[in-house]
């Protein structure tokens, strides 16, 4: 379990998640939470399989003060893979390995109740694609973040990268460019490692 934001900024600096994938200036707001169907949680670098993680995962962020009511705020997830096809030859980096927008905080009163399960209001823009490192490659990092929508809401348009969800088009990726192209604020992030096989 995650207990502090110090904890989750020294994690990222010590995986070089900060600065490869998260700027340098992202303090966190929340704490993100990742669950797989296996009963698996990401907590900060930890090592998962292929097995654990190949169904998407809910997710539960601790509550954000926020000017606007909770129902009218949204949030943005992603999962995306900086070391494709492997850490010391990111050729193919970033990997997209899932977008979704529309997420909402649970209801105060749920949260008081300990039930932090976030509601997913829209269909993927990229559909979950499970980690699978290739044989050989070593480690890979996979980072979760979660961005609050901007206030006006958030429109992925039909032609966006985003949309084009074939495994060769997820490749060459920057989260941080579809972050500043949409508005988004990084307000959280999480982190695991699969192991690709031996070859």
């Amino acid at each position: 379990m995650i207990d502090s934001f110090a904890e989750v900024e020294h994690a990222l600096i010590e995986a070089d998640i900060i600065p490869e994938v998260v700027p340098s200036r992202f303090g966190p707001e929340a704490l993100l939470v990742v669950s797989w169907p296996t009963g698996k949680e990401a907590t900060l670098g930890n090592t998962l399989t292929a097995l654990d993680t190949a169904l998407a995962p809910s997710i539960s962020f601790t509550p954000m003060i926020t000017l606007a009511p909770y129902d009218e705020v949204s949030y943005t997830l992603v999962m995306t893979d900086p070391d494709a096809p492997s850490r010391k030859n990111p050729r193919l980096a970033q990997w997209r390995h899932w977008v979704v927008t529309g997420i909402k905080a649970p209801h105060p009163t749920e949260a008081v109740s300990g039930h932090l399960s976030a509601r997913f209001t829209e269909p993927p823009v990229t559909p979950y694609y499970c980690p699978a490192p290739p044989p050989g490659t070593g480690p890979h990092r996979y980072v979760l973040l979660l961005y609050r929508e901007p206030a006006i809401g958030l429109r992925i348009p039909p032609d966006a990268p985003e949309r084009r969800n074939s495994p060769e088009r997820r490749a060459k990726w920057d989260a941080a460019a579809f972050a500043e192209e949409y508005g988004l604020k990084l307000v959280a992030a999480n982190f695991f490692y699969v192991v690709g096989p031996e070859p």
